[in-house]
């Protein structure tokens, strides 16, 4: 039997703790020079549901169910629309854009055994979460 090696692909990634840390779940503010607009949309953009990282929702799950996998409420969990269906993110996961701009979740020990950091975001890029108001 051949073996193969995995042809190298770089990605980008952000580590997910709780509903709104995916850089692109909401339009950034601007922290430092808030506009009017940023200021009437500040709990807005602290509370919506992300646009990649969604809240975790199950009809046949109370929220207060402890995950199999983390050890924690579901309530504290995120859905993740992948191409193979949706996926259930827990904190600490990766969130991981692919090379078809595809997103999916990954384990922290899977992650840091299969990536390597090749640089980081321009601070400009990233969404702080600071009181402006």
């Amino acid at each position: 039997m051949a073996k193969y090696r995995k042809k190298s692909v770089v990605i980008e990634a952000t580590q997910w703790f709780k509903n709104g840390d995916h850089p692109l779940d909401h339009d950034p503010i601007d922290i430092e020079n808030p506009t009017e607009r940023d200021r009437e949309h500040y709990y807005d953009y602290l509370s919506t549901e992300g646009k990649v990282v969604r809240y975790y929702r199950h009809t046949n799950l109370d929220g207060q169910t402890i995950c199999k996998k983390c050890r924690r409420k579901m309530h504290d969990h995120g859905w993740v629309d992948t191409l193979e269906g949706g996926h259930i993110v827990c904190p600490d996961d990766w969130i991981i854009t692919g090379i078809k701009g595809e997103v999916y979740p990954c384990k922290q020990d899977v992650f840091e055994m299969t990536y390597e950091i090749l640089g980081s975001w321009n601070n400009d890029s990233t969404i702080p979460r600071p009181n402006i108001l």
